[in-house]
């Protein structure tokens, strides 16, 4: 099996969404000799900045000289950035022997896994095959019945920012997202939280007394920051002074506040984690497709944000970054997206927007969210292909403006594919 065929496999599995339940998952991995079993994790769910939260953590934990494993989804550019061991990607190589391996103990299910527990299976061989002392691995969707979750007692368990989204799988409250969410909370273990209304604090503070699961919250008073602009941010976290981020935008300052508990956490548990390891690891911490400045001139600027949460945290860039600047939008978004909502806040601060069609098939169609931008008031055009898309963006550009590309995190690959075409 090469790499190739080995993706079209996974691709090709019967596609069933998102199907509740880990007895799929628990019989593949039993079959496999339970690769998870023999490995330790640090489990990350939310509904927003899960992504970055595990990148700045993998990145601490490498500096501090750990094997590390870091899973995310879905993935920006190619399939193999889901799966990476100290910042490198899974092989060609060893993506086709995981799956080859796999693949017949998955085929002789009566109840085949769906694409994600199949993915998350594969992650688990090759992570253990990969002798990681610590594996970051991140939800899918949820926590209690994502296929993640199969895991034992964690060494911490994690919540990021809690918005609504996924609301016919996940319940339509915040406290009930949150109180799926917290599936991933095991007994007497430890978790960190991002923090949130009283409500949801008051969920997730229960689940762990029921569970006897030792909580620490991240202290976003303890957040200073010193200096910010496109190439990075420096703030003080409590006693920690001087951090250099390079991801932009004050959520993210709140997301390295949780990592910082998390790192408390580990260090806590006897992991040998110094200040030294903690300012390197969140210097070096690179995580594309948020808030992404992909080309200076023009400045073209990619983010993945794609639910309103997303864009409220977008709206505040533009503000703090680009105060002033004339903004050209290129945007697309599935259409099981609450994309009235999630428009709104960016309209006053958006001088057109290009339409685009995401390559996904829950797309929305450029023209509908054309004519949706119209509708409520905005200038909207809509474009044929990505390559139309971006090179109308960056002829309505020109050079003075800001190309702000967001949405979905679906496009940004073929996003950055077009700009390659367009001499960027």
């Amino acid at each position: 099996m090469t790499a190739n065929e080995a993706i079209e496999y996974i691709h090709s599995v019967c596609w069933k969404g998102s199907v509740p339940g880990l007895e799929r998952t628990q019989t593949l991995l039993r079959k496999m000799g339970n690769p998870e079993k023999k490995l330790k994790f640090v489990h990350i769910a939310g509904t927003n900045g899960k992504g970055s939260t595990a990148a700045m953590t993998a990145s601490i934990l490498q500096k501090a000289g750990y094997r590390t494993g870091l899973f995310t989804s879905p993935y920006i550019y190619r399939f193999h950035e889901r799966m990476q061991v100290n910042g490198t990607e899974i092989s060609d190589e060893d993506l086709a022997a995981v799956t080859e391996f796999v693949k017949p103990m998955a085929e002789s299910m009566e109840d085949t896994p769906t694409e994600f527990e199949l993915v998350s299976c594969i992650a688990f061989e090759y992570f253990f095959r990969q002798n990681c002392d610590i594996v970051v691995l991140e939800v899918g969707m949820g926590g209690a019945l994502d296929s993640t979750n199969v895991i034992e007692v964690p060494e911490v368990a994690v919540i990021t920012n809690i918005g609504l989204d996924h609301t016919e799988y996940l319940g339509d409250t915040l406290e009930k997202i949150a109180e799926t969410k917290a599936g991933i909370f095991k007994e007497n273990g430890s978790a960190v939280i991002y923090r949130s209304a009283p409500s949801v604090e008051a969920v997730l503070e229960n689940i762990c007394k029921e569970r006897n699961v030792k909580l620490r919250k991240a202290d976003f008073d303890a957040i200073k920051l010193h200096t910010h602009d496109l190439d990075g941010q420096v703030f003080d976290c409590g006693a920690r002074k001087n951090l250099f981020l390079p991801l932009l935008g004050a959520h993210q300052l709140k997301n390295a506040a949780v990592v910082l508990e998390i790192i408390d956490t580990l260090i806590e548990k006897g992991w040998h984690i110094t200040e030294e390891h903690i300012s390197e690891g969140l210097r070096d911490t690179r995580w594309a497709g948020r808030f992404d400045v992909v080309s200076r001139d023009p400045l073209f600027i990619i983010d993945g944000g794609h639910n309103p949460q997303c864009l409220e945290a977008l709206v505040k860039n533009i503000q703090d970054y680009l105060a002033g600047r004339r903004i050209i939008a290129l945007t697309g978004v599935l259409a099981d997206k609450d994309y009235a909502d999630m428009y709104q806040p960016v309209m006053p601060l958006v001088e057109q927007f290009v339409c685009i069609t995401p390559p996904n098939p829950r797309k929305l169609e450029a023209s509908q969210l054309a004519a949706y931008l119209q509708q409520a008031g905005a200038c909207a055009t809509a474009c044929d292909s990505i390559d139309d898309g971006v090179k109308k963006a960056m002829e309505l550009a020109g050079a003075d403006g800001v190309i702000m590309c967001f949405g979905s995190l679906y496009s940004i690959g073929t996003i950055r594919e077009a700009l390659h075409h367009v001499n960027i």
